[in-house]
């Protein structure tokens, strides 16, 4: 696909015969959007406006739920809407762009959703290399009588992490994993952490990575797939050995999906 405007996170439905995908435009002009096209790159159409979400990163798609869910970065927001674009809501505000937009704890990045106890999780990446990223979860509805922005039901996972940036979740095992941009030793990796009984400091079973970004799980093969902003697509298996690079000077890479074709 070309003529993309930063492209960012991506989700293939290929049942539907679909891919998404997020363009996080130009930061300071508020004009990002999602897009839908076949598979073949047919039928491009944009399903969710310029300026209706800010800096739009990772993107899930809920096939079961019929909606996508992708976290919004300089908007501050987690969001989601239906699978046509209608339907357009905010889940989580994390702060106020006109007051709070400089604030980078407040930004967020990645997103992943937990169907069995209906519970979202999300980075807020922080500063770059500051060691003020974390990962945040909340119930998918907001409780009755709140909003996005005053809802008491978001808790801290993990904080004082380098700098987390996108997420995935091995259901059947209950794993979270996620990738980490910032400085080693704890960044430029892929960590994990149970989500049922959460270890004290998450497991890091990939390292030396050049700023991750990407990540995607083939959990019925054994794998993971990864992207640097290097440039380069790893493979490993899920507890980190066997790892393969197997692309490399590909240009600044952010998002990954997977898919069985």
């Amino acid at each position: 696909m070309t003529g993309c405007r930063f492209p960012d996170g991506i989700a293939v439905d290929f049942e539907a015969g679909h891919i998404y995908w997020t363009n996080m435009g130009v930061p300071n002009l508020n004009d990002g959007s999602v897009e839908r096209a076949d598979l073949d790159g047919k039928n491009r159409t944009i399903i969710v406006a310029d300026g209706a979400t800010h800096t739009p990163k990772q993107i899930i798609l809920d096939k079961k739920g019929g909606r996508l869910y992708w976290c919004d970065r300089e908007g501050m927001r987690v969001m989601r809407c239906n699978l046509d674009g209608s339907g357009l809501e905010t889940l989580v505000e994390a702060g106020d762009v006109a007051t709070d937009g400089h604030d980078q704890t407040r930004w967020c990045v990645g997103l992943a959703i937990d169907h069995k106890c209906g519970r979202i999780y999300w980075t807020q990446k922080g500063p770059d290399n500051a060691g003020l990223g974390r990962i945040f979860r909340a119930n998918v509805e907001i409780p009755v009588g709140e909003t996005a922005a005053t809802r008491t039901d978001i808790e801290i996972f993990y904080d004082s992490l380098p700098e987390p940036i996108d997420l995935e979740i091995d259901h059947g095992r209950r794993i979270l994993y996620w990738t980490d941009r910032g400085d080693p030793p704890s960044g430029n990796t892929v960590n994990r952490a149970s989500i049922d009984d959460k270890p004290a400091e998450p497991e890091i079973v990939l390292t030396h990575l050049m700023e991750a970004i990407g990540i995607a799980l083939d959990v019925a093969n054994d794998r993971m797939f990864v992207t640097d902003f290097a440039g380069s697509v790893y493979s490993a298996r899920l507890d980190g050995s066997d790892e393969r690079n197997f692309l490399y000077a590909q240009g600044n890479l952010t998002g990954i999906a997977y898919a069985d074709i």
